[in-house]
């Protein structure tokens, strides 16, 4: 196993090195260009919460005025998520991407081309229960544990261990086993609400206005819903009229799934259906400023906080995880995106 956790984390560092170093064209379209100001690596150890939107002891804001970091979260589906993809690279910049386990593992193509045009992976459980609190803390480790095992297995390679809480609800016991993980828990600043609001336009005015309230910070979209991809254009176009300047995340280290859930996903993964399959040809860019100059690189990392008098042990980080809940049916995941095809609404 230790030669697995070693091959995974070289190809999560060579596939970093790669979206940096890589000798690509530079950015087709320089006046559309939003670019990347910066890049930011994350050292996750200290198990840090990042972003406005909660009521526990959190970080400092890592963005100066003017600078936003893209979130999208829920994902992955093919016809929302690819473009998406599409959207970003006309306007050359990068997000991070929570992606829900059991989409991952229905679109297990979509969560590696994320990686293939250089954006950054975490996790945002594995069925997206809307309340972790509301479950007993053995399920709520269960859906966190098989989030990140079900999009590791689908990228096939190392993801980043950063997690985003279904519905903001973290709580102190639930930021305490993460912290025991070594896995970083990110909530946000501008809420777009895409998730109600059906009208691109309407996305677009209430993010760019909420955006410039607050002069920047971590903003969260979904890419479940076709009215986010349609709006997207018109995001990223205001925040370049605006000066905004975007962060882009990224990992010192991949996180290091339980060995033993692989097994149990595996079935799902392998039914996965090929006609899903949407690969990306060609090289992708490395981050550029957008005045086409390579960004500077910074590190983060924050220390470890003292949130519970004991906060619970995540023991081995290779041991067994105890089948906690019946898992989903490999169609389950399908069957939700096919309904928010149609319009049904998802929680944050």
């Amino acid at each position: 196993m230790g030669l697995l956790i070693k091959r995974s984390a070289a190809l999560f560092c060579a596939l970093a090195a790669w979206t940096t170093a890589s000798a690509a064209s530079d950015c087709a379209d320089p006046s559309k260009a939003l670019g990347v100001s910066r890049i930011i690596d994350v050292d996750t150890s200290g198990g840090p919460i990042f972003g406005a939107v909660t009521k526990r002891e959190k970080e400092e804001s890592f963005l100066a005025p003017g600078e936003v970091v893209l979130t999208f979260d829920d994902g992955p589906v093919p016809w929302v998520t690819q473009p998406i993809l599409d959207t970003l690279d006309q306007f050359c910049t990068k997000a991070t991407f929570f992606s829900v386990g059991d989409m991952a593992l229905s679109y297990p193509q979509m969560t590696k081309e994320v990686l293939a045009r250089g954006h950054t992976v975490g996790t945002h459980t594995w069925s997206h229960p809307n309340n972790l609190r509301r479950l007993s803390f053995e399920k709520a480790k269960d859906e966190i544990e098989r989030g990140f095992a079900a999009v590791s297995l689908a990228a096939a390679t190392g993801i980043a261990p950063f997690f985003r809480f279904p519905g903001l609800n973290d709580s102190d016991e639930l930021l305490g086993y993460l912290q025991s993980r070594g896995i970083a828990s990110f909530t946000v600043d501008v809420i777009s609400d895409d998730s109600y609001i059906g009208n691109p336009q309407r996305i677009a005015d209430r993010t760019l206005k909420l955006t410039a309230a607050r002069n920047g910070g971590i903003l969260l979209f979904h890419d479940l819903k076709r009215p986010t991809a349609k709006a997207l254009p018109a995001i990223l176009a205001g925040l370049k009229a605006k000066g905004f300047k975007v962060v882009h995340l990224r990992a010192k280290a991949p996180v290091v799934p339980i060995a033993t859930l692989d097994a149990e996903l595996q079935p799902i993964l392998a039914k996965a259906p090929a006609r899903n399959l949407v690969p990306f040809h060609g090289p992708v860019p490395a981050p550029k400023t957008a005045e086409g100059q390579d960004p500077a690189i910074s590190e983060l990392a924050p220390p470890a906080r003292t949130r519970l008098t004991e906060a619970p042990q995540g023991g081995d980080r290779q041991a067994s995880s105890q089948p906690l809940r019946r898992r989903a049916k490999p169609a389950a995941a399908a069957t939700r995106a096919r309904r928010h095809r149609r319009g049904a609404t998802q929680p944050i």
